[in-house]
């Protein structure tokens, strides 16, 4: 049946050319995973109080007179007033605390966030402590949360009669899920203007680039445009509603990233080395290898004849020895990848802290075509 075979021929076709539509081009990531929007971002927020029904762990006031301060000065709200000379006054189960918190975009009235209490006295532990009702500041000095619940503390601290005492992880500070109800919104630009702005998490000039094509290839020429190598702006409708449909759309899509620096990362107190995909060596032969000094003392006693009038005597003698460990020389030819790096220095056994010196030994050669970069 010819009219068969050649339906069967066009769906296969079709089939095709969705695949090829849909194929995910090789390193692509999602646009949000590349970029972010511009003024949706999150807000730090900062408070001071007071925590109590601590198990006698809290500040010794004597040493932090800010903590007794601050007890009168709560307590003076209440119309209760601490009678004169009672200064020495020991607050054995409170707390003088600093509490912060990330308050996240579009968060609003009612909604809770997490907090974070530290001390800031000299209390041992806050284990089993409670927060009293904490206002949450934010950069502009207005109030944007409040805090207040029982802390949850991961750390314990245990002393004995004799001096003796143990610490597990961090006694001292603790945090409260859900300790803070949000009191105020922050304005975002987000519906505001008839565009957005995207920036990119790692500036890179191929990836605004391959975002700005992505764009115009879906929505249509010059809704996109790349701004600099960090930032492309994006046209967006004015209803906030639809520009959220708009976004969910753009931020699922698949964009292929540009690649990254050729670098060569070394942190000198672990001996970690990390070497990026695009690391390149010029040619170069390497040779490395240790000399090894030995002397040992090795006194020899001489003992005169029974009759000759001499003295016993101690006699030094030292051996000296020399020793070099024999490590073939290698050779790296033009444009050496990372796999053949890592497989020549594999053959001649070096150590991680050998190939930090032959890695700066390349560099300073002008042979290493790679940002070396000591952490």
């Amino acid at each position: 049946m010819p009219g068969f075979s050649l339906l069967l021929k066009s769906v296969a076709a079709f089939a095709a050319l969705l695949a090829l539509a849909f194929a995910v081009p090789a390193q692509a990531e999602r646009l949000k995973d590349l970029a972010s929007i511009q003024g949706v971002r999150s807000n730090q927020l900062i408070g001071y109080g007071l925590v109590v029904g601590l198990n006698g762990s809290g500040d010794q006031t004597t040493q932090t007179p800010f903590t007794l301060q601050t007890f009168n000065n709560m307590l003076a709200q209440f119309g209760i007033k601490v009678p004169a000379g009672s200064g020495n006054v020991q607050l054995k189960n409170v707390a003088a605390v600093s509490v912060h918190a990330e308050l996240p975009p579009f968060a609003k009235p009612g909604q809770t966030i997490d907090v974070t209490i530290s001390s800031i006295g000299n209390a041992k532990s806050l284990r089993g402590g409670s927060l009293l009702m904490t206002p949450l500041k934010g950069i502009d000095g207005n109030v944007y949360a409040i805090a207040q619940g029982n802390l949850v503390v991961g750390g314990f601290d245990a002393s004995g009669a004799d001096g003796s005492r143990i610490t597990v992880n961090v006694p001292s500070a603790g945090r409260i899920p859900s300790g803070a109800t949000v009191e105020r919104p922050v304005p975002s630009g987000f519906d505001q203007g008839n565009y957005l702005t995207l920036n990119l998490n790692r500036p890179d000039f191929t990836t605004a680039k391959n975002i700005v094509d992505k764009l115009n290839e879906l929505l249509g020429p010059g809704v996109a445009q790349a701004l600099d190598g960090g930032s492309v702006r994006v046209s967006a409708p004015l209803d906030p509603s639809q520009r959220v449909d708009y976004l969910s759309v753009l931020e699922n899509l698949e964009i292929e990233a540009g690649q990254a620096v050729a670098k060569v990362i070394i942190n000198s107190r672990t001996g970690t080395i990390v070497i990026g995909q695009n690391v390149r060596v010029q040619p170069a032969a390497v040779t490395h290898g240790s000399l090894t000094v030995t002397i040992t003392e090795d006194p020899i006693v001489s003992q005169p004849e029974a009759l000759s009038g001499g003295e016993t005597a101690v006699v030094p003698r030292s051996r000296v020895s020399a020793e070099e460990e024999a490590k073939p020389m290698f050779k790296f030819g033009p444009g050496t990848t990372l796999d053949e790096i890592v497989r020549a220095v594999n053959q001649v056994g070096a150590a991680p802290s050998d190939l930090m010196a032959i890695l700066e030994a390349l560099k300073q050669a002008g042979a290493l075509q790679a940002d070396l970069i000591v952490i």
